[in-house]
């Protein structure tokens, strides 16, 4: 070092060090703001449900039928407005004939179900006295142990406690009512909503890089990409889960009706149509029709394994013909990031809402961690 030159307040070793804590403080405060940015989301969302549901739900409504508008008003000439109209007609006599031809035998089932939910439960425990005795000798054994039977006791006062807390009193059932008549009313708006949004010729997302003055050309581009593959994503998500969801619930209702599972129509197709939701529908289906096979009157494990069987049946048929035509590798997630994600968004997003929109968001966070790779670390995207 040169006679007179200042001093170094640091070493280079010293440098190295702050450079990397630096680093690490700055990591650690953008996913700080990350998480804290997902919090507020959260929050807002949980708090604006009931405003964002009906949106939600009309905005990708429209996506879907958007093309279905574009076809009537090529086709046959049509006004745009005209071409909504027909839209709303077909899809008015549509729900009349569903009214007319299936909603009849799916309340019977509802009804026949609620009422035979008592018997059920006597079956089961008739079931399990017959066929698993030593089981129900051990449980009363231990209930008879004075420690057993006070820890049973606390629970079961600990479920009471919790159950007269949690059924409404007077008060909160008028602001269940209250709930009642405002989910009504958001459900009765979804159509108005989406009657307008039909109505609006969507434009590319490009007409939208006018509004974006104060960014970069460079950083348009991406957050335009970044958009034109989130509306891809919802679009082809949504119209194919809906798709494949109906024609699964089909095959399971016609399946669990011909092999004589009682509640077969209704099951199917609840189990199908909550697949919209991926997972959701097999869960709670086998759940239910499972139990079903083995106690009902003239159940047992033949059924079960027939119940099984339609499911397997079903399931080779959304994996290996009705996904791959429908769905594509849009999504590209692994079963296991599904199930994350699913969980994930709808713990952030407290809710069904956040469950729904689960898939497309992670899909559209590993598009923009891809570009981002890309571009930013000089990795390829794959």
């Amino acid at each position: 070092m040169a006679e007179g030159s200042p001093t170094p307040l640091f070493t280079s070793a010293q440098r190295r060090v702050l450079a990397a804590a630096l680093v690490l403080l700055g990591g650690a405060a953008a996913v700080a703001t990350v998480i804290a940015g997902l919090f507020l989301l959260g929050w807002l969302g949980g708090y604006f449900a009931g405003v964002l549901w009906p949106l939600a739900v009309a905005g990708v409504l429209a996506l879907i039928l958007r093309p279905i508008v574009a076809l009537f008003e090529v086709r046959l000439r049509l006004s745009r407005l005209a071409a909504v109209t027909l839209l709303f007609g077909i899809f008015l006599l549509g729900a009349a004939g569903l009214l007319v031809l299936a909603v009849p035998p799916v309340v019977d089932q509802i009804l026949d179900f609620i009422a035979y939910a008592p018997t059920l439960w006597t079956n089961a425990q008739a079931y399990f006295h017959q066929h698993y005795p030593q089981w129900v000798a051990l449980v009363d054994r231990q209930l008879a142990n004075p420690v057993v039977r006070q820890v049973a006791d606390h629970l079961g006062e600990e479920l009471r406690t919790m159950l007269t807390h949690t059924l409404p009193s007077l008060k909160a059932a008028g602001g269940g009512l209250l709930g009642l008549v405002a989910f009504a009313t958001h459900l009765a708006i979804v159509p108005v909503y989406l009657f307008f949004f039909l109505l609006a010729r969507g434009g590319s997302v490009e007409a939208l890089r006018p509004h974006l003055p104060f960014l970069k050309k460079e950083t348009q581009d991406d957050a335009l990409f970044l958009l034109r593959e989130f509306v891809g994503i919802v679009e082809s998500f949504f119209r194919g889960q809906l798709v494949i969801g109906l024609i699964m619930g089909v095959l399971l209702a016609t399946g669990f009706s011909l092999i004589g599972l009682r509640f077969g129509l209704l099951v199917g197709l609840v189990a199908g149509i909550l697949n919209i939701v991926p997972y959701l529908g097999t869960i709670i289906g086998l759940g239910v029709a499972v139990p079903l096979a083995l106690l009902q009157s003239d159940g047992g494990w033949r059924l079960v394994l027939l119940v099984l069987l339609v499911k397997l049946v079903v399931q080779l048929v959304e994996g290996w013909l009705l996904t791959p035509k429908i769905m594509g590798e849009r999504t590209g997630l692994h079963p296991v990031t599904i199930i994350v994600a699913i969980f994930f968004w709808g713990t952030a997003f407290h809710g069904v809402l956040g469950m729904l929109f689960a898939i497309p968001l992670t899909a559209f966070v590993v598009t923009a961690w891809r570009l981002v790779k890309h571009k930013y670390f000089g990795a390829a995207a794959g």
